[in-house]
């Protein structure tokens, strides 16, 4: 393990609330100049003394996570690190760090998430597997939580139709739950991705399930919510998704079904109601054009145009196109949630999405709390 990568394990042993210790990686670049920039930058960076006293104390990486780093296809990717997703930077409380067993390529993917009840009807279960697989089929990587029922399904059905899947755990990255889905942990780490902020050998812990329900809303483009009760984390997901300016999509039920109630609250309070898959890669399709356009330019890749012209950087919506400029003038250095956006532009949601995304990604603007505002 290198020095990095041992500081950024002491700062997650530290604990506590993340925004300081976010913030002081922001501020030394890395976590090992972040550990030696010494008690008082530490201080003044927010963490309190607890996680002082934590990050003072070299208590070295345990035996079990040095272990698991060490096999093939196992990283630690920390808020530092250029490949942290950029969607996840997004969310109001993003992970310090996160490990990943398979294809971390994933984790800029362009994701939707599949979430619902643990325990579907024969018709949920159908629903969820028609779905993923048709949203795999697409290019999209199906993303869930590795959890019974819906997320099963999703799973399943993902590398049925040999696509991409991405598991979050409310465990370590390498504890399946539940157990009974062992193999399926085997078969994603080996095909797909499978992730957690928790380190190797933790236990799930019922407080662990809503803070993993923010990860995956958070790397997806859109959340499809399949069966979920009144009082469901599938519904926590959705709203994480909503608060981060994403799209949810709800599946609706029958009336006699209680499993449905949980879909047409969502539809009720603006989900979309969508019936199939198309409909949800179809609104999808300009976000997610837009994030592979943001990566290209990140990485610097040309592209050309369709006449096979010379390459041409990529880069956001032209600043000369009318639609951007009326996005960008009806975003001021006041707060504006995405409602004031739609009613201030007129345009749609996935052209605003795709749009809102690339300027972030460009840092014109900030994401705080559902609001959008300039960046000073």
């Amino acid at each position: 393990m290198d020095d990095d990568a041992l500081a950024l394990l002491r700062l997650l042993d530290a604990g506590g609330a993340s925004a300081p210790r976010r913030r002081l990686l922001e501020r030394c670049g890395t976590p090992a100049q972040a550990l030696a920039a010494g008690e008082h930058a530490w201080r003044e960076a927010g963490l309190v003394g607890a996680q002082v006293r934590a990050l003072g104390a070299d208590t070295g990486a345990t035996a079990c996570v040095r272990d698991w780093l060490a096999k093939p296809g196992h990283r630690l990717i920390g808020w530092h690190d250029p490949d942290y997703p950029a969607l996840l930077r997004r969310i109001q409380s993003p992970p310090l760090a996160l490990f990943s067993a398979g294809d971390a390529n994933l984790l800029w993917h362009p994701a939707v998430a599949v979430v619902g009840t643990r325990a579907p009807t024969a018709g949920g279960r159908d629903h969820a597997r028609e779905f993923a697989l048709a949203i795999a089929r697409a290019g999209f990587a199906v993303c869930s939580g590795l959890a019974a029922g819906i997320d099963t399904a999703a799973h399943l059905a993902a590398l049925a139709g040999d696509g991409a899947t991405i598991a979050v755990l409310g465990s370590g990255v390498d504890v399946p739950y539940p157990r009974a889905n062992a193999g399926l942990h085997r078969d994603i780490e080996a095909r797909g991705l499978v992730v957690s902020e928790h380190p190797p050998g933790t236990a799930a812990r019922r407080e662990h399930f809503p803070a993993r329900n923010r990860i995956i809303a958070g790397l997806a483009l859109g959340t499809v919510v399949i069966e979920a009760a009144q009082r469901s984390g599938a519904l926590i997901t959705a709203r994480l998704a909503a608060d981060a300016g994403r799209e949810v999509f709800a599946v609706p039920g029958s009336i006699r079904n209680p499993l449905a109630r949980g879909c047409h609250r969502l539809i009720r309070d603006g989900a979309t109601l969508v019936e199939a898959a198309d409909e949800v890669t179809a609104a999808l399709a300009p976000v997610a054009q837009s994030l592979a356009d943001a990566l290209r330019r990140r990485l610097q890749a040309p592209i050309c145009d369709p006449a096979g012209a010379s390459a041409v950087p990529v880069g956001a919506p032209r600043q000369d196109d009318p639609d951007y400029q009326r996005l960008w003038s009806a975003i001021g250095h006041d707060p504006s949630p995405m409602d004031q956006l739609l009613e201030r532009t007129g345009l749609t949601t996935a052209e605003l999405s795709s749009m809102l995304l690339v300027m972030e990604l460009d840092g014109r603007i900030v994401l705080e709390h559902g609001r959008y505002y300039r960046k000073s």
